[in-house]
């Protein structure tokens, strides 16, 4: 299971990458725009810090998305994942991209006839959004476990990368139906520390804890 932070704030990342438990990064020009960075200074940082898997959007012509992808996988070799919309055009420049070698991940993914498209073209990752099936009154989960259980039987080294993801149950339940890895708001993944019992276990143990040291104090006075 491998969790990615769908963001493009460097200091959100920064914060949960020393944990650990980060694999990766997915952005967007959405999130580039809100970073109110330019998109290569965004990668750099998150390379710096040791991001090895960064989703870069390219969008344009099928040649000018294979030129650009072609020349960001160049200047972040190893790092560079390429993100490409689910199109004829998108699908065009995954399939010359891929045959270079060079990680890709098709976006906007809907259906499963859509992801064995996104397969055939060579992609290492199909990226179903969860969150907006659901918002259409179609099971997004239903999706990622349709697209995973043909490319399991068919032995399609495609991984799926559930996204639109808004909440942790919806992370979790991307796991169960098979996704290989879930992209996720930064909010998304602190929430998956946090229950309830959990905070009030804390606080009984934090306060039987200081009655520990309490009488510990008090037994040394004692016998001084």
């Amino acid at each position: 299971m491998r969790i990615f932070l769908d963001t493009a704030n460097v200091e959100d990342v920064a914060k949960h990458f020393l944990t650990g438990l980060i694999d990766g990064v997915t952005t967007n020009p959405t999130l580039i725009r809100k970073s109110g960075k330019n998109p290569t200074d965004v990668y750099k940082e998150l390379s710096d810090i040791g991001v090895r898997d960064i989703s870069m959007e390219v969008y344009g012509s099928a040649h000018e998305m294979y030129e650009t992808g072609k020349q960001l996988a160049h200047d972040f070799s190893g790092v560079a994942t390429i993100k490409l919309p689910m199109t004829r055009c998108g699908l065009l420049a995954c399939k010359e991209l891929s045959n270079d070698h060079i990680r890709t991940n098709v976006t906007l993914v809907f259906t499963i006839p859509q992801a064995i498209l996104a397969a055939k073209a060579g992609a290492t990752y199909v990226s179903p959004f969860v969150g907006r099936l659901d918002d259409q009154q179609v099971s997004g989960l239903e999706v990622v476990r349709g697209i995973k259980g043909l490319f399991a039987a068919k032995q399609v080294e495609t991984q799926v990368l559930a996204a639109s993801i808004r909440n942790v149950h919806r992370a979790v339940r991307s796991f169960y139906n098979g996704a290989d890895v879930v992209t996720m708001p930064p909010s998304v993944f602190e929430n998956m520390y946090k229950h309830i019992l959990t905070d009030a276990g804390l606080e009984i143990f934090e306060q039987d804890i200081a009655q520990i040291k309490c009488n510990s104090v008090n037994f040394i006075k004692e016998y001084q």
